[in-house]
């Protein structure tokens, strides 16, 4: 790790209160260009402790920058991971308060629930898939604390890839009774469809990711435990919304999962 323990702990209060305060920040690497990977985690990690430390409870793992069209997007080639809150969630056809966020995106989301703890390296999507309990519909609602969403690799992981919002339809599927790969996703925003992908886009298959979460994690001593919940990460390109706006995410097999922006 390049940075010392103090200089951590005020980049996390830093992004922290950047997200409650909902006000935008210069990427941190600006100020701290030697920072890195570790530090990066290590940030997040004490973002999650603090968060935690308040009560609030951590419901699942994220995995961020995982399609194709979103590593395009954001000029990226390496899958980043977070977590996500409790106080994050919003039921389906929630109205999403816009005042709370800084410039929203929305990206559609293929998740999944374990029944077994998953542990790398060497986890690979067979092991994945024996380990998927149940498959749901969600929207994400990603909102970088940067400003312009301009960031790089570090920045993003630190600011624990950009969580902020995430609705989960209430259809659950069992993996058998999908093809994660093939499913085919229809994002539309105010009734005109915006966005269209198949789950091969994650990665080449949605499990992908989440083996590359389980491996990530095997490297630094961690596991996915039994019956986490897992968003594998946008299988569209982000979608910026602004207050007015409503969406409407069609999955194959799975349902619409609806919210809208106020």
């Amino acid at each position: 790790m390049a940075l010392d323990k103090n200089t951590l702990l005020g980049l996390a209060e830093h992004l922290e209160t950047a997200e409650l305060q909902a006000h935008d920040v210069t990427k941190i690497t600006d100020e701290h260009p030697d920072m890195d990977w570790a530090d990066a985690y290590a940030i997040q990690d004490e973002i999650r402790r603090r968060k935690e430390a308040r009560g609030q409870k951590t419901v699942g793992l994220k995995c961020g920058l995982t399609s194709f069209a979103k590593m395009k997007q954001m000029g990226v080639d390496v899958p980043v991971f977070g977590f996500v809150s409790d106080y994050m969630s919003r039921p389906e056809g929630a109205a999403i308060a816009v005042k709370e966020l800084i410039h929203p995106k929305v990206e559609a989301e293929i998740c999944v629930v374990t029944k077994a703890p998953l542990r790398g390296p060497g986890c690979h999507v067979g092991a994945v898939m024996a380990a998927i309990d149940f498959v749901l519909p969600g929207v994400e609602v990603i909102d970088s604390r940067y400003r312009d969403f301009k960031f790089d690799l570090k920045s993003v992981i630190a600011d624990n890839t950009s969580a902020s919002r995430f609705v989960v339809g209430g259809r659950a599927r069992n993996v058998e009774d999908v093809d994660l790969r093939t499913l085919g996703v229809v994002m539309e925003k105010n009734g005109k469809i915006v966005a269209m992908a198949a789950g091969a886009a994650v990665l080449g298959h949605p499990a992908a990711a989440v083996a590359a979460l389980a491996n990530h994690l095997g490297a630094r001593g961690q596991e996915i435990p039994a019956g986490s919940f897992i968003m594998t990460g946008g299988v569209t390109e982000a979608i910026a919304v602004q207050a007015g706006d409503h969406i409407a995410v069609r999955f194959q097999d799975l349902g619409t999962v609806s919210l809208r922006f106020a």
